[in-house]
């Protein structure tokens, strides 16, 4: 059977190694957001003006129309992009910009398509050995809309 190619213009078929390296620091990550309350409170306070700050400057490219918290702790930002329809890397890399304005230590983020958004799903947050204070993080959900 032949191997699924990766692109469009994979030739190949596979990669030339794998990820293992970056394993430990994915593990501390993933354990520090299965911790109870490790998720810090006020994140309107915390994150909110950073990203409305960045919006407003027109620097990440993205307008922010509304956030709020949800119960679980995560903040959900709605934000809409006014870039070239289907152009996901442009509106990728504004994300990107305007998660690079809260990130702390260790980030993970993975993009996803919903019927009506491109959503980026964040966990961002300073581990134990990043940082003097008590480990917390955020949760942040940047839905874009078009």
């Amino acid at each position: 059977m032949a191997e699924r190619r990766r692109w469009d213009t994979d030739d190949r078929g596979r990669g030339v190694g794998d990820g293992r390296r970056l394993e430990p620091g994915a593990v501390d990550l993933l354990e520090a957001l299965r911790e109870p309350d490790w998720v810090a409170e006020q994140p309107e306070a915390h994150l909110l003006p950073h990203l409305r700050r960045a919006c407003e400057s027109g620097g990440a490219g993205l307008r922010l129309d509304d956030a709020h918290s949800e119960p679980d702790g995560a903040f959900v930002v709605e934000l809409h992009w006014p870039g070239p329809r289907g152009d996901l890397r442009a509106l990728r890399v504004a994300a990107y910009s305007l998660i690079g304005e809260v990130a702390e230590s260790a980030t993970y983020i993975h993009q996803r398509q919903e019927a009506d958004a491109i959503v980026f799903e964040v966990g961002t947050g300073m581990l134990a050995a990043d940082t003097d204070f008590a480990p917390h993080g955020h949760v942040l959900v940047l839905r874009v809309t078009q």
